[in-house]
C-alpha cells in the first residue's frame, strides 16, 4: 500500500514579527493507494507545509505521518521513498536531459543497465526521447517540467509528490500539462499528492480535494462534491469559477425576504430549515443558477429579479454580468446567444431549486 495518513499532524512556526504560529491544525485524513489528492487554498494555509512534512522537508510538532505502513516521524526525506517535483524544475543547468533524469539513481548506486532503461522508458511515456543530449536552457518550459517529472517516474516512489508544478507556465502551456499529468496518473497508477492555490486546476486533477484555510482542513471531498455540497461558506465561495454568490436574509415561511427580494423557497426544502424560522440566514447562489429570463421557455411566477447591470464582462461563448442585491455584488454567467449590455435593467430569474443555506453566524451550511 502506497497511502499516506496523517494522524492529529500539526506545525507550529515562530515568526520574529508574528510569534508563534500553527501553519497546520491538527490534520487527521488519508490519501488513499493511487489516488490523486489534490490540496488547494490560499497563500498561507498550509497546504505547502502539509507537502512538505510527508517529504520528511519539515518535521511536524505532533501527531504521526504514515507512508504505506510505516510511521516516518523521523525518516530521512531519502528513505521515505518518495519524489518531490518542484514548481521551479531544480534541474542541473550544466547537465544534460539524460543526465539529470538518471541523477537520483546513480545517486542509489543502481546498476547502468537498470538506469538506462528507466530513463529511457520515462522518456519514452514524456515524449522526451529527441531532447535526452539538450540542456535544460534549450528546452521551453513545458519541456522542463516534463523532465522533472520524468526524473520523479525513473524512481518508481510510493508516492510523487508535486508542489505548484505548474505555477511558472502560461495558460495553454498549463492547460496541456494538466492533460499530460491526468493521463500519465492513469498510466502509472501512482498515488500523487499535489499541491496548488489554483481551483480550477484542482477541480481538473483531484480524484479528491482537500481544502484548506489558516491551517485547517475544512473539507476533504471528490471535486462533484465539492461543488454541489459545500460544508461552509469558505468553501463554497473558493470552490466555483466564479465562486458562490452570498446574499443575507431572513427565513420567514416559505420565503427568504432580503434587503431588496422576497425569494420563494422550493416546498420540498423547507423541512429541512424549519429550525430557522424567523432567523438570519445566508442565500447561496452559484452564478449559472441565475437566468436570463429571455431564454427561458416557462416564464415563472417567482424569484424574478430586475436589477442594474452595472458590468459585462465578455468570455467568448459565454459572459459574466455583475449586479448588486443591497450590499452585495452579485455574477451570473449567461450564454453568449443571450446579450445583455451594461447599465441597461434586465430581468433575471433566481433558480432556487439549486440554492444553499448557510448559517450566518457559524458559516456551516444547513442541512
Amino acid at each position: 500500500m502506497s497511502e499516506v495518513r496523517f494522524v492529529q499532524v500539526s506545525k507550529e512556526f515562530e515568526d520574529n514579527n508574528k510569534g508563534k504560529f500553527m501553519a497546520v491544525k491538527n490534520a487527521d485524513f488519508t490519501i488513499r493507494d493511487k489516488e490523486f489528492m489534490v490540496f488547494v487554498g490560499p497563500s498561507g494555509c498550509g497546504k505547502t507545509t502539509s507537502l512538505r512534512m510527508i517529504a520528511g522537508l519539515e518535521r511536524q510538532t505532533s501527531g504521526d505521518i504514515y507512508i504505506g505502513d510505516r510511521i516516518v516521524n523521523k525518516a530521512h526525506p531519502k528513505d521515505r521513498d518518495i519524489a518531490m517535483v518542484f514548481q521551479d524544475y531544480a534541474l542541473y543547468p550544466h547537465m544534460t536531459i539524460r543526465e539529470n533524469m538518471s541523477f537520483g539513481l546513480k545517486n542509489l548506486k543502481r546498476p547502468k543497465s537498470e538506469i538506462d532503461e528507466k530513463v529511457t522508458e520515462a522518456a519514452r511515456i514524456l515524449s522526451l526521447e529527441t531532447l535526452l543530449d539538450r540542456k535544460p536552457r534549450e528546452l521551453s518550459g513545458g519541456q522542463r517540467q516534463r523532465v522533472a517529472v520524468g526524473r520523479a517516474i525513473v524512481r518508481n516512489p510510493k508516492v510523487f509528490l508535486f508542489d505548484e508544478p505548474l505555477s511558472n507556465l502560461d495558460a495553454k502551456l498549463r492547460v496541456q500539462m494538466r492533460i499530460e499529468l491526468s493521463e500519465l496518473h492513469k498510466r502509472l497508477g501512482a498515488t500523487i499528492v499535489y499541491v496548488t492555490h489554483d481551483q480550477v486546476e484542482a477541480m481538473t486533477l483531484g480524484t479528491r480535494i482537500v481544502v484548506m484555510n489558516q491551517g485547517e482542513i475544512q473539507q476533504i471531498d471528490t471535486p462533484e462534491e465539492l461543488y454541489k455540497n459545500p460544508k461552509n461558506m469558505f468553501v463554497a465561495g473558493f470552490i466555483g469559477s466564479p465562486p458562490m454568490n452570498f446574499v443575507k436574509g431572513r427565513l420567514e415561511g416559505n420565503t427568504i425576504q432580503t434587503a431588496e427580494h422576497v425569494f420563494f423557497v422550493p416546498e420540498h426544502m423547507l423541512s429541512t430549515y424549519k429550525a430557522y424560522q424567523g432567523k438570519e440566514v445566508t442565500l447561496g447562489i452559484r452564478p449559472e443558477d441565475i437566468l436570463n429570463l429571455e431564454q427561458l421557455t416557462v416564464q415563472p411566477a417567482h424569484n424574478i429579479i430586475e436589477p442594474v447591470i452595472k458590468v459585462v464582462e465578455h468570455l467568448g461563448s459565454e459572459f459574466l454580468v455583475y449586479f448588486s442585491i443591497g450590499e452585495e455584488t452579485i455574477v451570473a454567467k449567461f450564454n453568449a446567444d443571450y446579450p445583455v449590455k451594461a447599465f441597461t435593467k434586465q430581468q433575471l430569474y433566481v433558480n432556487m431549486d439549486k440554492m444553499t443555506l448557510f448559517d450566518p453566524e457559524t458559516q456551516f451550511r444547513i442541512s
